[in-house]
């Protein structure tokens, strides 16, 4: 299956790849947590956008539905990593002999990425979003197809749940601030 599109139309799909393959490797990367993964799956993403690149082109908010593509894809992987991590689980774990094995996800977390990755997808997208991103809660709706209201409650519950988890002595404004310090750093 190949894709017919006319040399402006490639044009510009190479000028919103250089704009933007950058910024989508970092969410994904803020996403996952994994930066070895975050190349592939901006890649696979703006490959997705060049099959549809007639309609994508034509939408009112292309970035927003190239941010939406990678969130995606990243809960794909996400989902993909639990199962198998819990296949593993299950393979090893002691059967009736009465040992327990400890929970491999319980540790302390000290840094706000470990802190993210902790979180549910749908939190740990909203506060990346907004605050790492700095999208507007409009903006960040679009990306992830929900309400206006979800992304609302979803980053406040996420800035609580960073704030549980980097420790009580942590305000809420710190981890926005440590969060939106993610804005530049890692790789991406």
């Amino acid at each position: 299956m190949g894709t017919v599109v006319d040399d402006a139309a490639a044009a510009e799909f190479h000028e919103f790849f250089e704009a933007h393959y950058v910024e989508l490797a970092r969410l994904a990367h803020l996403l996952t947590g994994e930066a070895d993964a975050a190349d592939d799956l901006a890649a696979d993403a703006l490959l997705a956008l060049w099959h549809r690149w007639d309609r994508v082109r034509k939408a009112d908010h292309p970035v927003a539905y190239a941010r939406g593509v990678v969130a995606n894809l990243a809960r794909t992987r996400i989902r993909s990593a639990v199962r198998e991590r819990r296949r593993i689980a299950l393979f090893w774990a002691p059967r009736g002999d009465g040992y327990a094995i400890d929970d491999p996800d319980v540790s302390t977390v000290v840094d706000v990425q470990g802190a993210l990755r902790r979180l549910p997808f749908r939190k740990r997208a909203c506060v990346v979003l907004r605050h790492a991103f700095d999208l507007s809660e409009r903006d960040t709706s679009l990306v992830l197809g929900i309400s206006v209201g979800t992304v609302k409650s979803q980053t406040s519950r996420a800035v609580a749940e960073l704030q549980r988890l980097l420790g009580p002595d942590t305000p809420a404004v710190q981890v926005q601030v440590a969060v939106a310090a993610q804005r530049g750093g890692g790789r991406h």
